[in-house]
């Protein structure tokens, strides 16, 4: 797994290989707004994970999640969360996914 010094950077990195679509999370699943796609917990992988700090302020700390799914094709993206912040409200089984998932990608 390639390692990255920057939000940006591994944004950019991982759209070239492919991860171009944009998740945002929700409860009970992640969506992808511009194809009108929402994917369940069982319906997606966590392929990479890549934490970040922020210099200045422990506000600035986020995660990325490299996302794949074989829904309709496959479609693979990017998730952002702002080390838990948005995962608060989801449910036990997408805070399980992400949890253990990000756990097996160190």
């Amino acid at each position: 797994m390639e390692t990255f010094e920057t939000l940006s950077q591994a944004i950019t990195g991982l759209q070239r290989r492919g991860y171009i679509h944009d998740f945002n999370l929700h409860p009970e699943w992640i969506e992808c707004l511009p194809l009108n796609k929402k994917l369940k917990h069982d319906e997606f992988h966590i392929d990479e994970v890549h934490r970040f700090e922020g210099m200045s302020s422990t506000d600035d700390n986020s995660v990325l999640y490299a996302v794949s799914s074989e829904v309709e094709g496959g479609l693979k993206g990017l998730l952002v969360d702002a080390y838990g912040v948005y995962a608060a409200s989801a449910s036990a089984e997408m805070l399980k996914k992400l949890h253990i998932d990000s756990h097996t990608n160190p």
